[in-house]
């Protein structure tokens, strides 16, 4: 049943203190709630628990839905964002049953006599609200997938190193029977047991070639961090990639999702904008995936690759990257090494930029296909890489809805 306008002032009137006390709720759900419910902990990414990321996009996500309590159509992107997330998880209608039990167990426990039985029982109906649309939303998409309704088995057929840091995992079908295509920056999500916790996590890696029937790839970045046993660790070594890179071997099995994700690019619209990929790190993996799936459908588009890395040992595709500018006229690409190497890294063949990622220094027809007013910019890095780059796609005049980011954990957007 909807919320009677009485209960939609009520979520709306604890918007303070969601504000003062949202993350002690949701740190207070997630610890109740995992130590109860174990089998959960293979579901949920514990990097995330420990660093506390997870307890604060949930709250900034309560926070933002009763803010917005009235108005649910601005949460309508990340919703869906979030539905994509839960669909690449296999999550089920009775996975919303013992989150919401815990979620407003936590509310009472954090809050005591605050939480007046009316505002619980708003809060219940505002829960099982958002609940049922995402639930009705996955089970769509849980029904769009062709029979592929749980994990697949995949046998990690080559493992390619792609830079000092990043290493490619092309993924086979164990059934044999071919794949179904994706849009380039979609991603999977990989699950594989982690001996160190005693149970399986999943995490979900964007797939970084164009569509073929045979096989997936993904590139891992690998995650150092901090030391894990330290207990002030705010962030530390992640688990599964450091397990990909160190343990997983050519042959082993992993678990893999379907293709998920809201943040893409469609190789096959009718649109003969150009398109500026920005990227920094590992978040060149999605836009490798977007060039190549371009470049297999001989797309006339003009395309403009701009990577960030800090040295050119750690940066990954260069050869790719280079080559699609050699053999594509409407191809361009543009380097910024953080730290050159005197002696090693040449100037205009290694890298173009010495420094941080600055759009003002780059042609602004050539790079940035500024003179285009169609032009569609994708961007994915760190949360300040792309905050740095929206700022200033939005100083020289692009409109944000031509503007795309992806963020690689948790939370929104930072444009």
């Amino acid at each position: 049943m909807p919320l009677t306008p009485s209960q939609i002032e009520i979520v709306r009137s604890t918007a303070p203190t969601l504000q003062e006390h949202g993350t002690a709720i949701t740190s207070e759900f997630y610890g109740t709630m995992l130590n109860e419910v174990p089998d959960l902990n293979n579901i949920f990414n514990h990097t995330n628990q420990v660093t506390g990321h997870q307890s604060q996009a949930l709250a900034g996500a309560l926070l933002a839905y009763a803010t917005h309590i009235d108005d649910l159509g601005v949460l309508s992107p990340t919703v869906e964002k979030i539905c994509h997330k839960h669909a690449s998880l296999y999550v089920q209608p009775q996975h919303y049953e013992v989150v919401g039990t815990y979620l407003l167990r936590a509310m009472g426990t954090v809050l005591g006599a605050a939480l007046m039985p009316d505002v619980l029982e708003a809060w219940e109906a505002a829960y099982w609200q958002l609940a049922n649309t995402m639930s009705n939303r996955e089970a769509q998409m849980y029904g769009d997938a062709e029979g592929w309704r749980d994990s697949r088995q995949f046998r990690i057929a080559r493992k390619v190193p792609e830079s000092s840091e990043i290493i490619s995992f092309y993924l086979e079908p164990i059934d044999g029977e071919a794949l179904p295509g994706f849009l380039p920056g979609q991603y999977i999500s990989v699950k594989t047991h982690v001996p160190r916790l005693g149970y399986s996590q999943p995490r979900q890696y964007s797939l970084s070639d164009a569509p073929h029937p045979e096989c997936y790839r993904i590139s891992v970045s690998r995650h150092s961090g901090r030391q894990i046993d330290s207990s002030k660790a705010r962030e530390h070594p992640g688990y599964v990639s450091n397990l990909l890179h160190d343990e997983r071997q050519e042959g082993d099995i992993i678990a893999v999702s379907r293709p998920a994700g809201e943040f893409y690019l469609d190789p096959a619209a009718s649109s003969n904008a150009p398109v500026v990929l920005i990227c920094s790190g590992v978040g060149v993996t999605p836009m490798i995936a977007m060039l190549k799936s371009l470049l297999a459908r001989k797309s006339s588009r003009r395309i403009s690759f701009i990577h960030r890395a800090r040295t050119t040992g750690v940066r990954a595709f260069g050869d790719e990257i280079r080559a699609a500018t050699e053999m594509h006229a409407n191809v361009t690409s543009a380097v910024f090494i953080g730290t050159p190497v005197d002696g090693q890294d040449v100037k205009g063949v290694d890298y173009h930029f010495a420094g941080n990622a600055d759009l003002r220094i780059l042609d602004k027809e050539r790079d940035l296909c500024l003179d285009d007013e169609r032009t569609e910019y994708f961007v994915c890095g760190t949360e300040k890489f792309m905050r740095v780059i929206g700022t200033s796609l939005l100083d020289m005049g692009v409109g944000q809805d031509r503007i795309n980011m992806e963020v690689f954990g948790t939370g929104p957007t930072p444009l």
